[in-house]
């Protein structure tokens, strides 16, 4: 079965969020929703969010799933918000608890922060099923960018988060806490397992040098055929010593501290202080 997809770009992120619905029964799911955040001010503001909740309400839809592939470095999430607007349920892969309890050693959250995941409604386990309407979807674990992420297979398409890009990009990269080269390698080969029409809607797209445009979907087949850094033919021993060069010269992503503070608490900002004020923690000296 195939739902309808609407993706809103986030120009400050280069992030692709998704409306996907049952064009039936008018159910659907936000997948990766993004929370506009000014770094020099500490200012949020909900002029993206605000774009998928115009679309729910203007096309009568009912939300099912708010739905996150991980916990993103390089933006905030606004699935708390949208929640707050539109009901459904929040969920995570399972293994969000390895990220929860690696940062909050680093932003040294004390007692206040749970480190099990229940800031969310629900965590996945590889091949659970859920449904968006009559149209079925499975939650794989697909991991090496993060130890959490997850692939959400939604009739025949699929939400792979950072797993891959376009394939005239390439893959994500891998030195994050528990990420791991090799777990990316194998993931994506699972991926590439599914049928070649099965669409693959990107969390992310950087423009390749000489491509003018974005783009965000592609399929199976045009990634198995000419991903540059994992098409077929590329072994995974390949695939590991270039990933791990790669992510050796890459600079730590701009929001990263910001963003994984609200994201592991499924997009709400730490709790008021006794000034009534929120803050997010930057650690010196440690990334």
């Amino acid at each position: 079965m195939s739902p309808e997809i609407v993706a809103f770009f986030d120009a400050a992120t280069s992030t692709y969020s998704y409306v996907v619905s049952d064009p039936a029964s008018k159910r659907c799911a936000i997948i990766d929703p993004v929370l506009d955040y000014d770094p020099a001010a500490g200012r949020t503001s909900l002029g993206s969010a605000a774009r998928v909740l115009e679309h729910v309400r203007e096309l009568g839809l009912t939300l099912d799933w708010l739905l996150e592939t991980h916990v993103h470095a390089d933006h905030l999430s606004a699935a708390a918000h949208l929640k707050h607007q539109l009901g459904g349920r929040l969920a995570i892969g399972e293994r969000v608890t390895v990220v929860q309890e690696t940062f909050a050693k680093l932003f040294n959250t004390g007692s206040e922060f749970a480190t099990d995941g229940r800031q969310f409604d629900r965590l996945f386990r590889d091949g659970d099923s859920f449904s968006i309407g009559a149209i079925p979807a499975r939650a794989l674990h697909t991991p090496g960018h993060t130890p959490g992420c997850m692939t959400y297979l939604i009739g025949d398409a699929a939400f792979v988060g950072d797993t891959l890009f376009m394939p005239d990009y390439g893959t994500a990269r891998c030195d994050f806490p528990g990420g791991d080269a090799r777990s990316l390698y194998r993931s994506i080969r699972r991926l590439f397992e599914l049928p070649g029409e099965t669409r693959l809607f990107m969390c992310h797209d950087y423009k390749a040098p000489g491509r003018d445009h974005h783009r965000y979907q592609t399929t199976v087949a045009e990634q198995r055929a000419d991903n540059v850094h994992v098409r077929d033919g590329i072994d995974e021993q390949t695939f590991v010593t270039m990933r791990r060069a790669r992510d050796a010269e890459l600079h730590v992503p701009a929001l990263i501290l910001p963003a994984v503070q609200v994201n592991m608490r499924a997009g709400e900002l730490p709790p008021a202080e006794d000034n009534g004020t929120r803050y997010l923690k930057i650690p010196v000296d440690v990334l």
